[in-house]
Protein backbone atom coordinates (compact mmCIF):
# COMPACT_ATOMS: atom_id res chain seq x y z
CA UNK A 1 0.00 0.00 0.00
CA UNK A 2 1.39 3.38 -0.96
CA UNK A 3 1.98 5.90 1.55
CA UNK A 4 -0.29 8.79 2.10
CA UNK A 5 2.39 10.99 1.17
CA UNK A 6 2.94 9.45 -2.40
CA UNK A 7 -1.11 10.30 -3.40
CA UNK A 8 -1.05 14.22 -1.77
CA UNK A 9 1.60 14.83 -4.53
CA UNK A 10 0.05 12.81 -7.04
CA UNK A 11 -3.17 15.40 -6.67
CA UNK A 12 -1.23 18.56 -6.54
CA UNK A 13 0.86 17.33 -9.94
CA UNK A 14 -2.37 16.75 -11.55
CA UNK A 15 -3.92 19.37 -9.78
CA UNK A 16 -1.20 21.88 -11.27
CA UNK A 17 -1.27 20.24 -14.73
CA UNK A 18 -4.74 21.37 -15.82
CA UNK A 19 -4.19 24.95 -15.83
CA UNK A 20 -1.59 24.16 -18.58
CA UNK A 21 -3.46 21.61 -20.93
CA UNK A 22 -6.55 24.31 -20.81
CA UNK A 23 -4.65 27.13 -22.24
CA UNK A 24 -3.06 24.70 -24.61
CA UNK A 25 -6.49 23.62 -25.99
CA UNK A 26 -7.73 26.20 -29.03
CA UNK A 27 -11.49 27.81 -28.00
CA UNK A 28 -14.07 27.14 -29.84
CA UNK A 29 -16.13 28.85 -32.16
CA UNK A 30 -19.20 29.61 -29.48
CA UNK A 31 -16.13 31.02 -27.47
CA UNK A 32 -14.87 32.55 -29.82
CA UNK A 33 -17.78 34.92 -30.77
CA UNK A 34 -18.86 35.39 -27.61
CA UNK A 35 -15.32 37.00 -26.59
CA UNK A 36 -15.88 38.79 -30.14
CA UNK A 37 -19.29 39.92 -28.82
CA UNK A 38 -18.16 41.14 -25.47
CA UNK A 39 -14.83 43.23 -27.56
CA UNK A 40 -17.42 44.70 -29.92
CA UNK A 41 -19.58 45.95 -26.90
CA UNK A 42 -16.73 47.12 -24.67
CA UNK A 43 -15.67 49.51 -27.96
CA UNK A 44 -19.19 50.40 -28.56
CA UNK A 45 -19.12 51.47 -25.05
CA UNK A 46 -16.51 53.76 -25.65
CA UNK A 47 -16.99 55.12 -28.73
CA UNK A 48 -20.61 55.95 -28.21
CA UNK A 49 -21.22 56.36 -24.55
CA UNK A 50 -25.32 57.32 -25.13
CA UNK A 51 -26.48 54.27 -26.23
CA UNK A 52 -26.71 52.35 -30.15
CA UNK A 53 -25.07 54.44 -33.08
CA UNK A 54 -27.50 56.25 -34.99
CA UNK A 55 -27.53 53.30 -38.40
CA UNK A 56 -28.94 50.61 -36.02
CA UNK A 57 -30.74 52.51 -33.27
CA UNK A 58 -34.37 51.74 -32.91
CA UNK A 59 -34.22 49.64 -36.48
CA UNK A 60 -35.30 46.32 -36.17
CA UNK A 61 -33.07 43.71 -37.45
CA UNK A 62 -35.72 41.60 -39.39
CA UNK A 63 -35.77 40.89 -43.02
CA UNK A 64 -38.10 43.83 -44.78
CA UNK A 65 -40.41 40.93 -46.26
CA UNK A 66 -39.69 37.10 -46.14
CA UNK A 67 -40.45 34.62 -49.35
CA UNK A 68 -43.88 34.01 -48.64
CA UNK A 69 -44.93 38.10 -48.49
CA UNK A 70 -42.82 38.07 -51.81
CA UNK A 71 -44.71 35.40 -53.22
CA UNK A 72 -47.94 36.90 -52.50
CA UNK A 73 -47.37 40.04 -54.11
CA UNK A 74 -45.81 38.39 -56.72
CA UNK A 75 -48.80 36.65 -57.29
CA UNK A 76 -51.20 39.43 -56.75
CA UNK A 77 -49.22 41.10 -59.48
CA UNK A 78 -50.16 38.57 -61.72
CA UNK A 79 -53.72 38.65 -60.72
CA UNK A 80 -53.73 42.47 -61.94
CA UNK A 81 -51.71 41.62 -64.70
CA UNK A 82 -54.74 39.27 -66.01
CA UNK A 83 -57.64 41.84 -65.00
CA UNK A 84 -55.88 44.22 -67.06
CA UNK A 85 -55.55 42.13 -70.24
CA UNK A 86 -59.45 41.16 -69.80
CA UNK A 87 -60.31 44.58 -69.54
CA UNK A 88 -58.07 45.94 -72.59
CA UNK A 89 -59.94 42.94 -74.36
CA UNK A 90 -63.54 43.46 -73.57
CA UNK A 91 -63.03 47.44 -74.24
CA UNK A 92 -61.63 46.15 -78.19
CA UNK A 93 -64.87 43.54 -78.08
CA UNK A 94 -67.50 46.74 -77.29
CA UNK A 95 -65.41 49.25 -79.56
CA UNK A 96 -66.01 46.43 -82.08
CA UNK A 97 -69.39 46.43 -81.34
CA UNK A 98 -70.42 49.83 -81.40
CA UNK A 99 -68.50 50.35 -84.78
CA UNK A 100 -70.91 47.83 -86.25
CA UNK A 101 -74.33 49.87 -84.64
CA UNK A 102 -73.17 52.59 -85.89
CA UNK A 103 -72.46 51.17 -89.31
CA UNK A 104 -76.14 49.72 -89.49
CA UNK A 105 -77.64 52.84 -88.10
CA UNK A 106 -76.31 54.87 -91.02
CA UNK A 107 -77.31 52.39 -93.66
CA UNK A 108 -81.03 52.55 -92.69
CA UNK A 109 -80.71 56.07 -91.92
CA UNK A 110 -79.69 56.56 -95.70
CA UNK A 111 -81.97 53.33 -96.84
CA UNK A 112 -84.68 55.99 -95.13
CA UNK A 113 -83.56 59.09 -96.84
CA UNK A 114 -83.13 57.37 -100.22
CA UNK A 115 -86.95 55.82 -100.34
CA UNK A 116 -88.26 59.16 -99.34
CA UNK A 117 -86.36 60.51 -102.06
CA UNK A 118 -87.99 58.45 -104.45
CA UNK A 119 -91.32 58.89 -103.43
CA UNK A 120 -90.79 63.34 -103.43
CA UNK A 121 -89.44 63.00 -106.81
CA UNK A 122 -92.02 61.12 -107.96
CA UNK A 123 -94.45 63.20 -106.66
CA UNK A 124 -92.82 66.14 -107.93
CA UNK A 125 -92.43 65.13 -111.42
CA UNK A 126 -95.87 64.06 -111.68
CA UNK A 127 -98.52 65.74 -114.01
CA UNK A 128 -101.31 67.19 -112.85
CA UNK A 129 -104.33 64.76 -114.10
CA UNK A 130 -107.82 66.32 -115.21
CA UNK A 131 -109.93 67.39 -112.83
CA UNK A 132 -112.33 64.49 -111.47
CA UNK A 133 -114.01 63.58 -108.23
CA UNK A 134 -111.33 61.57 -105.77
CA UNK A 135 -112.61 59.21 -102.86
CA UNK A 136 -110.80 56.24 -101.53
CA UNK A 137 -112.13 53.45 -101.59
CA UNK A 138 -114.11 52.83 -98.27
CA UNK A 139 -112.95 56.03 -96.84
CA UNK A 140 -114.83 56.89 -93.67
CA UNK A 141 -115.58 59.99 -92.99
CA UNK A 142 -115.81 59.81 -89.23
CA UNK A 143 -111.62 59.16 -89.00
CA UNK A 144 -110.82 63.10 -89.77
CA UNK A 145 -114.14 63.86 -87.00
CA UNK A 146 -112.86 65.67 -83.60
CA UNK A 147 -115.24 63.73 -80.89
CA UNK A 148 -118.96 64.08 -80.98
CA UNK A 149 -119.26 65.54 -77.79
CA UNK A 150 -118.25 68.98 -78.64
CA UNK A 151 -120.36 71.26 -80.44
CA UNK A 152 -120.04 72.78 -83.56
CA UNK A 153 -119.08 75.95 -84.72
CA UNK A 154 -119.72 78.12 -87.22
CA UNK A 155 -118.38 77.33 -90.26
CA UNK A 156 -117.95 81.01 -91.83
CA UNK A 157 -115.39 81.91 -88.37
CA UNK A 158 -111.98 82.46 -89.23
CA UNK A 159 -109.31 82.73 -86.98
CA UNK A 160 -107.71 86.05 -86.36
CA UNK A 161 -103.61 86.21 -85.53
CA UNK A 162 -105.25 88.57 -82.43
CA UNK A 163 -107.39 85.80 -81.30
CA UNK A 164 -105.24 83.27 -81.45
CA UNK A 165 -103.94 81.88 -78.25
CA UNK A 166 -100.36 80.48 -77.67
CA UNK A 167 -99.44 77.29 -76.26
CA UNK A 168 -98.85 78.81 -73.15
CA UNK A 169 -102.49 79.80 -72.60
CA UNK A 170 -104.70 77.69 -70.76
CA UNK A 171 -107.62 77.38 -73.84
CA UNK A 172 -104.57 76.56 -76.13
CA UNK A 173 -105.89 73.13 -76.63
CA UNK A 174 -109.53 74.39 -76.54
CA UNK A 175 -109.05 76.34 -79.25
CA UNK A 176 -107.24 74.10 -81.81
CA UNK A 177 -109.79 71.91 -81.68
CA UNK A 178 -112.14 74.14 -82.22
CA UNK A 179 -110.36 75.66 -85.58
CA UNK A 180 -109.10 72.03 -86.42
CA UNK A 181 -113.72 71.46 -86.22
CA UNK A 182 -114.08 74.58 -88.43
CA UNK A 183 -112.07 73.14 -91.21
CA UNK A 184 -113.78 69.42 -90.77
CA UNK A 185 -117.46 70.87 -91.14
CA UNK A 186 -115.96 72.97 -94.44
CA UNK A 187 -114.25 69.43 -95.56
CA UNK A 188 -117.99 67.73 -95.08
CA UNK A 189 -119.57 70.18 -96.75
CA UNK A 190 -117.56 70.07 -99.38
CA UNK A 191 -116.62 73.39 -99.64
CA UNK A 192 -113.08 72.65 -100.33
CA UNK A 193 -111.09 75.70 -100.75
CA UNK A 194 -112.47 77.02 -97.72
CA UNK A 195 -112.12 73.59 -95.87
CA UNK A 196 -107.99 73.98 -97.54
CA UNK A 197 -107.53 77.56 -96.20
CA UNK A 198 -109.25 77.02 -92.76
CA UNK A 199 -107.09 73.48 -91.81
CA UNK A 200 -103.66 75.15 -92.85
CA UNK A 201 -104.68 78.45 -90.98
CA UNK A 202 -105.49 76.05 -88.36
CA UNK A 203 -101.86 74.31 -88.57
CA UNK A 204 -100.22 77.45 -89.20
CA UNK A 205 -101.45 79.27 -85.89
CA UNK A 206 -101.28 76.04 -83.54
CA UNK A 207 -97.94 75.11 -83.88
CA UNK A 208 -97.60 72.26 -81.16
CA UNK A 209 -100.92 71.00 -81.33
CA UNK A 210 -102.32 67.35 -82.21
CA UNK A 211 -104.47 68.15 -84.33
CA UNK A 212 -101.72 69.87 -86.50
CA UNK A 213 -100.78 66.26 -88.04
CA UNK A 214 -104.66 65.61 -88.44
CA UNK A 215 -105.05 69.44 -90.45
CA UNK A 216 -102.36 69.08 -92.91
CA UNK A 217 -103.50 65.64 -93.68
CA UNK A 218 -107.41 66.29 -94.27
CA UNK A 219 -106.17 69.47 -96.36
CA UNK A 220 -104.25 67.17 -98.83
CA UNK A 221 -107.30 65.02 -98.63
CA UNK A 222 -109.37 67.61 -99.91
CA UNK A 223 -107.14 68.71 -102.59
CA UNK A 224 -107.76 65.07 -103.34
CA UNK A 225 -111.27 65.24 -103.75
CA UNK A 226 -110.89 68.70 -105.55
CA UNK A 227 -109.41 66.88 -108.28
CA UNK A 228 -106.01 68.65 -107.66
CA UNK A 229 -103.72 64.68 -107.34
CA UNK A 230 -100.37 66.43 -107.66
CA UNK A 231 -100.89 69.48 -105.38
CA UNK A 232 -102.78 66.40 -102.64
CA UNK A 233 -99.20 64.52 -103.10
CA UNK A 234 -96.80 67.52 -102.22
CA UNK A 235 -99.21 68.45 -99.19
CA UNK A 236 -99.43 65.47 -98.23
CA UNK A 237 -96.18 64.01 -98.51
CA UNK A 238 -94.83 67.26 -96.47
CA UNK A 239 -97.46 66.06 -93.79
CA UNK A 240 -95.56 62.87 -93.51
CA UNK A 241 -91.89 64.22 -93.47
CA UNK A 242 -92.52 66.75 -91.32
CA UNK A 243 -93.90 64.71 -88.27
CA UNK A 244 -93.94 60.62 -88.92
CA UNK A 245 -94.70 60.07 -85.66
CA UNK A 246 -97.95 62.41 -85.84
CA UNK A 247 -101.40 60.77 -85.58
CA UNK A 248 -102.11 60.98 -89.07
CA UNK A 249 -98.91 60.77 -90.58
CA UNK A 250 -99.68 57.00 -91.99
CA UNK A 251 -102.87 58.30 -93.50
CA UNK A 252 -101.19 60.79 -95.49
CA UNK A 253 -98.74 58.10 -96.68
CA UNK A 254 -101.91 55.82 -97.48
CA UNK A 255 -103.51 58.78 -99.21
CA UNK A 256 -100.09 59.76 -101.24
CA UNK A 257 -100.13 56.40 -102.78
CA UNK A 258 -103.91 57.11 -103.63
CA UNK A 259 -102.76 60.89 -105.09
CA UNK A 260 -99.98 58.28 -107.18
CA UNK A 261 -102.81 56.50 -108.51
CA UNK A 262 -104.41 59.39 -109.79
CA UNK A 263 -101.31 60.35 -111.09
CA UNK A 264 -100.97 57.28 -113.25
CA UNK A 265 -97.69 56.64 -111.39
CA UNK A 266 -98.61 53.06 -109.57
CA UNK A 267 -95.03 52.15 -109.04
CA UNK A 268 -94.53 54.76 -106.85
CA UNK A 269 -97.91 54.36 -104.82
CA UNK A 270 -96.58 51.31 -104.39
CA UNK A 271 -93.70 52.09 -102.86
CA UNK A 272 -96.04 54.47 -100.69
CA UNK A 273 -97.75 51.68 -99.65
CA UNK A 274 -94.65 49.64 -98.66
CA UNK A 275 -93.12 52.37 -96.61
CA UNK A 276 -96.64 52.43 -95.00
CA UNK A 277 -96.36 49.22 -93.95
CA UNK A 278 -92.43 48.82 -93.60
CA UNK A 279 -92.87 51.76 -91.17
CA UNK A 280 -95.76 51.64 -88.92
CA UNK A 281 -96.16 47.27 -88.97
CA UNK A 282 -98.68 46.37 -87.04
CA UNK A 283 -99.45 50.12 -85.30
CA UNK A 284 -101.38 50.81 -89.10
CA UNK A 285 -105.08 52.16 -87.81
CA UNK A 286 -107.78 49.32 -88.70
CA UNK A 287 -109.53 51.76 -90.50
CA UNK A 288 -105.88 51.81 -92.99
CA UNK A 289 -105.50 48.09 -92.60
CA UNK A 290 -108.87 47.65 -94.09
CA UNK A 291 -108.40 49.78 -97.00
CA UNK A 292 -104.79 48.94 -97.82
CA UNK A 293 -105.46 45.07 -99.54
CA UNK A 294 -108.06 46.61 -102.24
CA UNK A 295 -105.96 50.07 -102.82
CA UNK A 296 -102.80 47.64 -103.22
CA UNK A 297 -104.56 45.99 -105.87
CA UNK A 298 -105.96 48.74 -107.83
CA UNK A 299 -102.39 50.16 -107.78
CA UNK A 300 -101.36 46.42 -109.31
CA UNK A 301 -98.53 46.03 -106.63
CA UNK A 302 -96.64 42.58 -106.57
Amino acid sequence: MRPPIFLALAALAVSTANPAAAQRRPPTPEERIERLEKQVQQVQRQVFPRGQPASTAGFSTEPAATLTQANQLSNRLDALEQQLAELIRSSEEHGNRLSTIEADLARLRADQDRRLRALESGAASADSGPAEPVAAQGAVEADEAPPPSRPKVETRRQPTPASTPKPSDANFAAAGEEAYDRGYQLWMAKRYDEAIAALRAMASSFPGHRRVSWANNLAGRALLDKGQPRAAAEALLANYRADPRGERAQDSLFYLGQALVKLRQPEQACKAYGELEEVYGASIRPQLRQLLPSARIEAKCS
